[in-house]
């Protein structure tokens, strides 16, 4: 019991930073495709090439995937069954906080008199990037999209890599959904 005890609050930790990821992630399934089938890929460039993304952090991503599909036994192909297409988008998240205790309302407010006193009624914008990763993986023969991940989180980030550290993080959550468990 003792040894229970002992390792409960790590326990309890681990859980609490396994649930805190920061990246959302979705997936979407064709329910008629056979995932069975697909044991090969490669990437499709006219696709990846539209991604409006810089060059560098293209490489990053296709080099998770690549590493994220031979774990799964899949295997790159000159003739695949699967094609991998990348699409990403970006928005500015602009949080405003009303700190607004104090005297920030009508009414008697110390030296002035009557009348709107602002006090310590500040308001405080945040702004970051948040950017959308979107992967297709694609049926070669059909020219079919089949499953599609999509991962959206924070991409602020300077340090070369804790950036690398997070476009491993988005890929492999995504692909955590990929197969699809079809039950």
């Amino acid at each position: 019991m003792k040894k229970l005890l002992k390792f409960t609050p790590m326990f309890l930790l681990f859980i609490g930073l396994a649930s805190c990821s920061s990246v959302k992630v979705a997936a979407d399934y064709d329910r008629e495709a056979n995932f069975d089938n697909y044991k090969t890929f490669a990437f499709f460039k006219p696709g990846i090439d539209k991604a409006e993304i810089n060059d560098i952090d293209k490489r990053r991503i296709l080099r998770a995937i690549e590493a994220e599909l031979m774990a799964k036994g899949y295997t790159k192909s000159q003739n695949p069954d699967m094609l991998v297409s990348i699409f990403t988008k970006s928005n500015q998240r602009v949080d405003i906080y009303n700190n607004a205790w104090g005297r920030g309302a009508w009414g008697w407010g110390g030296y002035g008199g009557w009348g709107w006193r602002t006090g310590w009624n500040n308001n405080q914008v945040s702004t970051t990037t948040e950017g959308m990763l979107f992967i297709d993986l694609i049926d070669a023969d059909k020219k079919e999209l089949i499953w599609q991940g999509s991962g959206t989180g924070s991409l602020e980030t300077r340090n070369m890599e804790k950036k690398e550290a997070r476009i491993k993080e988005f890929v492999s959550e995504m692909m955590l959904l990929f197969p699809p468990d079809k039950q």
